[in-house]
């Protein structure tokens, strides 16, 4: 009898292990029932992306920095009241994506 680790939903690596009625990631940390099913056509819920206000944001809306925003391995920065439009929204903690730049939607308010 094989036993295969099932993958983990947030990372998406196989190395979990069973503690107590979770799932556990060895990797991220990530605790999940064990009662659900990881099949590959399960997809994981659609992560909601909010704003500074608690607003939900959609790819194609239209954003504005609401502080100073220094971008990596540049001397330039976004300054308060930038407009960004047509955002595509992405995963993790830089979950919006705006011309070259991904940035954490704790930074923007929908305009």
């Amino acid at each position: 009898m094989s036993t295969t680790a099932p993958v983990c939903p947030q990372c998406t690596l196989d190395e979990t292990h069973i503690e107590g009625a979770n799932h556990v990631c060895d990797t991220c940390g990530y605790e999940w029932p064990v009662d659900v099913a990881n099949t590959p056509e399960d997809t994981p819920a659609e992560e909601i992306v909010r704003d500074a206000n608690g607003v939900a944001l959609a790819d194609g809306d239209t954003v504005v920095v609401i502080k100073d925003l220094k971008v990596k391995g540049s001397s330039t920065t976004l300054k308060v009241g930038t407009k960004i439009k047509n955002i595509r929204l992405g995963h993790g903690d830089h979950a919006v994506e705006a011309g070259g730049y991904r940035l954490k939607a704790e930074f923007l308010r929908k305009a």
